[in-house]
């Protein structure tokens, strides 16, 4: 089950991508207004070739090695988990109820008119709902939201954790674990930068998301086929190096001089294109016709001056992701690497936050 508002404890927020696990652990700081959480662990640790592929587990022994290898280097003896499943495997609809249902009648309820909404046999899908509030529509209604995924998604996500010896408490959706930790980056900043209308660009290895927020509520996300693989293709052309050692030097930042011009430059351009595309996807299909500021995040962001020069195309503010700004340190976590980290960390992060649901 997804685990909608189902209060959890010491969870560890694991987000499994194409290349690369990501784990983080949080707790909450008593006392502490400016900074309500505290990092206790983290890792990120690279995935064999192909044990991911189109966001689907091939290989579920190797991602469960590979976080194994991740929670060893965390240091976290924490067991629970939680962890999501791609928005393109969910599907979602907000449906009406009567306010006067109890939580078991409305699972019942649900149980027995889901196949209206579920394109896929009941048996096959997990699902789970979540009380929006009132319905703007009926005062005597409710708004919930549904959400389903075969059963197939989720369940590779619980045997990989499984066979990382840990126990799945909560399967999330990435979106929403994205807007939370989202929801608690824009918390960090003033009432009116909270209000804004702000563009996610969720950079990855070989696809794109961009996440539309207003009022730190997701009201838009598309997805393209557009990532840092192209960049790191064209450093491997450029320079004449292998896989690793091409990945090595950009994450070291220690390439030639004319890098930032001549290979950078042209990613960052076309990075800024596909953003503009996808807000004006958003633009027709809503009633918004601007944004106040795009967020950088994913592996991607994490490359020196790329936000700088998506600004200068874009024409309006970019930042990069860091959802640990609001944060303490803990004491066996480095600060150095924790920021190194920090862009590609937001969907774990937004995992590790549902301990305090």
């Amino acid at each position: 089950m997804f685990g909608f508002g189902r209060k959890q404890q010491a969870l560890i927020g694991v987000d499994v991508s194409s290349t690369a696990v990501k784990l983080v652990e949080l707790s909450q700081t008593a006392g502490m207004a400016a900074e309500p959480y505290r990092v206790d662990a983290f890792a990120i640790e690279p995935l064999p070739a192909n044990a991911v592929v189109e966001k689907k587990i091939s290989d579920v022994e190797a991602v469960g090695q590979t976080i194994q290898r991740a929670v060893a280097k965390s240091g976290t003896r924490t067991k629970r988990a939680a962890c999501a499943v791609a928005g393109s495997a969910v599907i979602t609809k907000v449906i009406s109820m009567s306010a006067d249902l109890s939580d078991a009648e409305m699972a019942a309820q649900i149980q027995l008119e889901a196949d209206q909404y579920i394109p896929y046999p009941l048996e096959e899908v997990n699902l789970d709902f979540d009380l929006i509030g009132p319905s703007s529509n009926d005062p005597d209604m409710v708004d919930v939201l549904l959400a389903a995924s075969r059963r197939e998604n989720v369940d590779d996500r619980v045997a990989v954790l499984e066979a990382a010896g840990l126990t799945a408490k909560i399967v999330d959706v990435e979106a929403y674990a994205m807007e939370s930790a989202c929801a608690l980056l824009l918390g960090h900043f003033d009432r009116e930068r909270q209000e804004q209308t702000v563009a996610v660009a969720d950079v990855g290895a070989t696809t794109s998301t961009l996440q539309v927020l207003h009022g730190g509520k997701t009201v838009y996300t598309r997805e393209q086929s557009f990532g840092a693989n192209q960049l790191l293709d064209e450093v491997e052309r450029r320079y004449g190096l292998a896989r690793a050692q091409a990945l090595a030097r950009l994450d070291e930042s220690r390439l030639p001089e004319h890098f930032a011009s001549e290979v950078l430059r042209p990613f960052a351009e076309a990075l800024a294109q596909q953003i503009a595309r996808a807000l004006q996807f958003f633009y027709s299909a809503s009633a918004f016709n601007r944004t106040d500021q795009v967020v950088l995040a994913g592996g991607g962001a994490r490359i020196q001056k790329i936000a700088g020069m998506v600004e200068e195309r874009l024409g309006f503010a970019v930042s990069v992701a860091n959802p640990f700004a609001p944060m303490a340190i803990g004491m066996g976590v480095d600060p150095v690497l924790l920021a190194k980290a920090a862009p590609s960390m937001m969907t774990a992060t937004g995992l590790a936050l549902r301990a305090f649901d």
